[in-house]
């Protein structure tokens, strides 16, 4: 069979979730339910999760949290040990089974549901012991797999015009699995099926990108759940052999393209021109796409804004929450000034804002964003104003309106909104704005700040 490339474990790309074409259930675009907005506590281990789905997460309105891949994998503590697996037994530097389920019934209580990343594209690049006790060669993992499993390619990926050197051949030296095989995709479906049992409700499909389309729905057509949700890990490249479109009909698939833009019209270009964003830039459907500012591979190889941005990272992150395109992931990760730094204190965290966890998911513009996306479901664009530079403001139907002055200067005009009369909470500065009987808004906007009221949030 012809083997996949794997995702990167160190260089970590993508993922997403996918649903398996003729499997039982229709493909879940977008996570189901009525709150989207997925917090990628990056490496937080499972207890810390645990706590902030309870003291915050569920408060915040967050529908989901995604958590850091729990199978047992290579010793180290750079962050991207977490991404060569070498057992799919719950056993890794983020907590083990007792701890996953607990994390799992703890946020489910809260009312936030779990996305687990899943890396089944390969296994390790070299031999040791795993974090779980497990002995492991490459290509030879004990009651696992053995080297018939592995693609036949054990060279790198070299060109990525070339379907089969990319999804056949190794990223970074990782064995890649072949996933075109009858025993490796029940292998891997019995470990996601696990996952399942403990009360996992969605899959990050790692390096998607690197197994064909076809595999992927074959091992999500074999699960108790095949309708599962699914997001995919597909990076966009320019005339490369493999595309992210193909994904979709398997499931969610992430929109690179989305923040790879975002950090260049934020940085370089008008905040104008993003009055059609999303399909109306070639992208794929809104339905089928996951977006997101940054994540871990992104923030560290500087191809997206990142927390180190500030404040126009910040006005990023509010824009994606109230703009109608995409299913939304906030990224949480830590300060780092090496790229392999893995997190501080093996991933516990005591405290937001404290030994170098930045908590993005938390800073006060962004946590209220959530409430608003949630508020505003369903609505159209509508209201749309910019001065032709970095100044815009939107409305979400008659339930929300959105001011962003990237401008170097203060912004004060009146708005036209379609809200009802009334006083209502501007949750970026927490404090009030009238609107009057013509649906106008008047307000004071500082240099990189925003406005955000919603139908419902009158006091603050």
């Amino acid at each position: 069979m012809a083997k996949r490339a794997l995702s990167c474990a160190l260089a970590l790309a993508a993922a997403a979730l996918v649903v398996p074409a003729g499997a039982a259930g229709p493909a879940h675009a977008a996570p189901p339910g009525t709150k989207d907005v997925t917090a990628v506590l990056f490496e937080w281990n499972f207890a810390s999760v645990a706590k902030e789905c309870t003291s915050r997460l569920g408060p915040a309105g967050y529908g989901y949290v995604q958590v850091s891949p729990p199978a047992e994998h290579i010793q180290g503590s750079q962050w991207w040990t977490s991404y060569q697996p070498v057992s799919y037994k719950i056993a890794g530097r983020l907590g083990d089974r007792a701890a996953f389920r607990n994390m799992v019934n703890t946020c489910h209580a809260a009312g936030v549901k779990v996305v687990a990343d899943a890396v089944v594209n390969h296994m390790s690049a070299g031999n040791g012991t795993g974090t779980g006790g497990s002995s492991y060669t490459k290509y030879t993992y004990p009651g696992l797999y053995s080297a018939p499993d592995f693609d036949n390619c054990t060279s790198q990926i070299s060109n990525y015009q070339d379907r089969g050197n990319v999804q056949n051949c190794e990223l970074v030296g990782l064995a890649d699995l072949d996933t075109g095989e009858e025993y490796v995709r029940s292998a891997v479906a019995r470990y996601l099926n696990d996952l399942l049992s403990l009360g996992v409700d969605g899959f990050r499909i790692d390096a998607a990108k690197h197994m064909p389309a076809a595999d992927l729905a074959n091992i999500k057509g074999r699960l108790s759940n095949p309708s599962v949700y699914w997001k995919q890990e597909a990076i966009h490249g320019a005339g490369e052999a493999v595309q992210p479109s193909e994904y979709t009909g398997t499931g969610d698939v992430q929109e690179f393209r989305y923040a790879f833009d975002l950090k260049r019209v934020f940085n370089n270009e008008n905040l104008a021109y993003l009055k059609n964003f999303g399909e109306g830039w070639g992208y794929m459907g809104s339905g089928v796409s996951g977006v997101f500012v940054d994540n871990h591979d992104t923030e560290r190889n500087g191809s997206t804004l990142s927390y180190k941005d500030g404040a126009t990272y910040t006005l990023a992150n509010v824009f994606m929450l109230a703009y109608p395109y995409g299913a939304p992931d906030v990224n949480s990760g830590y300060e780092f000034s090496s790229t392999d730094a893995g997190p501080p204190s093996g991933g516990a965290v005591g405290a937001c804002w404290q030994n170098g966890w930045k908590c993005q998911h938390a800073w006060p513009e962004i946590q209220s964003m959530v409430a608003f996306r949630n508020a505003v479901r369903g609505q159209s664009l509508t209201n749309w104003w910019d001065n032709g530079g970095d100044a815009i403001a939107f409305g979400r139907g008659g339930k929300g309106f959105v001011a962003i002055n990237h401008e170097s200067s203060p912004l004060t005009r009146t708005y036209q909104t379609s809200l009802a009369a009334g006083t209502y909470c501007n949750v970026q500065a927490g404090t009030t704005v009238t609107v009057n009987g013509s649906g106008q808004l008047t307000a004071t906007l500082g240099a990189n700040t925003a406005l955000a009221v919603y139908a419902g949030k009158s006091g603050c």
